[in-house]
C-alpha cells in the first residue's frame, strides 16, 4: 500500500501530466469528437490505475522541490507524454496520407466527404482507412500496449529528467521517417496502377485524337482503383496495425 504524502502527491500529479499529455494526442484517444469532461475523466482514471504500480519505480524525492522546480518538472513532463502521443498521432497521420493520395491516384481526387473522425472534411478513403484503424486499435487491443508503452516511458525518462529537446526531435523524426516509409510501401500498388492506367490512356489518346479518351477512361480508371482498394483493403490495415503494435512496443 502507497502512504500517501506531500511527495507522493506531486509524483502523481506528474504521472498525470505525462499521461494526460499524450492521451491528449494519441489516436482515438484525443479524437475531437470525444468530449473533453470525457477525455479528462479518462487520463485521471489511468493516471490512479498505474500510480501504485510506477510511484515506487520512481527515483527521487519531491517533497521539498521548490516552486520554480515544480513548474519545469510539469512543463517537462506534459512535453513528454506530448511527444510520445505525437508520435503516434504520426503514424494516423501518415495513414490519412496514404488515403488521399490514393483517393487522387484512382481519380476521386477533389471529392471531400463529411468530417467523422476529424474536424475537417477528408476523402471517402482517406476517412475509411482512418476510421477502421481507430476502430481496429481498440478491438485488437492495442490501446493496453499504449498504456505499456507509458509505463515503459518511464524507464527512458524518469519523473526527474527534464525534457529534452534534442532527444524528442530525433525520435519524432524517427518515428515521422519510420511511418512514411510504411506508407509508401502500402502506397505502390496505388502507384503502379495510375501509372500504367493513366500510360495506356494517354497511348490511346495519341492514337484516337478525335475521341475525348480522357472522359471516357475516368469512369473505367475509377472502377479499377475500387477493385484495387478492395483487393488490397485488409492486407493494408494488417501491416499497418502490426508496425504501429511494433512501435509500441519497441519506440
Amino acid at each position: 500500500m502507497t502512504e500517501i504524502t506531500p511527495g507522493t502527491v506531486l509524483l502523481t500529479f506528474l504521472l498525470f501530466c505525462r499521461i494526460g499529455g499524450c492521451l491528449m494526442l494519441m489516436p482515438g484517444f484525443g479524437s475531437a469528437r470525444i468530449p473533453v469532461q470525457v477525455r479528462l475523466f479518462l487520463a485521471v482514471s489511468v493516471t490512479l490505475a498505474l500510480a501504485p504500480l510506477l510511484i515506487p519505480v520512481v527515483q527521487g524525492d519531491l517533497s521539498k522541490a521548490t516552486v520554480p522546480t515544480v513548474v519545469q518538472l510539469i512543463a517537462s513532463e506534459t512535453l513528454v507524454g506530448a511527444m510520445i502521443g505525437v508520435m503516434a498521432r504520426l503514424f494516423f497521420l501518415a495513414l490519412q496520407f496514404m488515403g488521399t493520395a490514393a483517393t487522387m491516384l484512382v481519380g476521386f481526387g477533389g471529392q471531400a466527404d463529411a468530417p467523422i473522425d476529424e474536424t475537417e472534411p477528408a476523402p471517402a478513403i482517406a476517412t475509411l482507412f482512418t476510421l477502421t484503424a481507430t476502430v481496429l486499435l481498440f478491438a485488437l487491443g492495442l490501446h493496453v500496449e499504449v498504456m505499456r508503452a507509458l509505463v515503459a516511458s518511464y524507464s527512458v525518462l524518469s519523473v526527474t529528467d527534464l525534457f529534452n529537446p534534442q532527444f524528442a526531435l530525433s525520435k519524432v523524426t524517427d518515428a515521422a521517417s519510420d511511418s512514411f516509409i510504411l506508407i509508401a510501401q502500402l502506397l505502390a500498388p496505388f502507384l503502379a496502377y495510375s501509372l500504367i492506367v493513366n500510360f495506356l490512356f494517354g497511348i490511346m489518346n495519341k492514337l484516337t485524337p478525335i475521341i475525348p479518351v480522357y472522359f471516357i477512361s475516368a469512369p473505367f480508371v475509377m472502377a479499377g482503383g475500387l477493385l484495387l482498394l478492395y483487393f488490397t483493403f485488409k492486407e493494408a490495415l494488417t501491416l499497418f496495425l502490426t508496425a504501429f503494435q511494433m512501435f509500441l512496443a519497441n519506440g
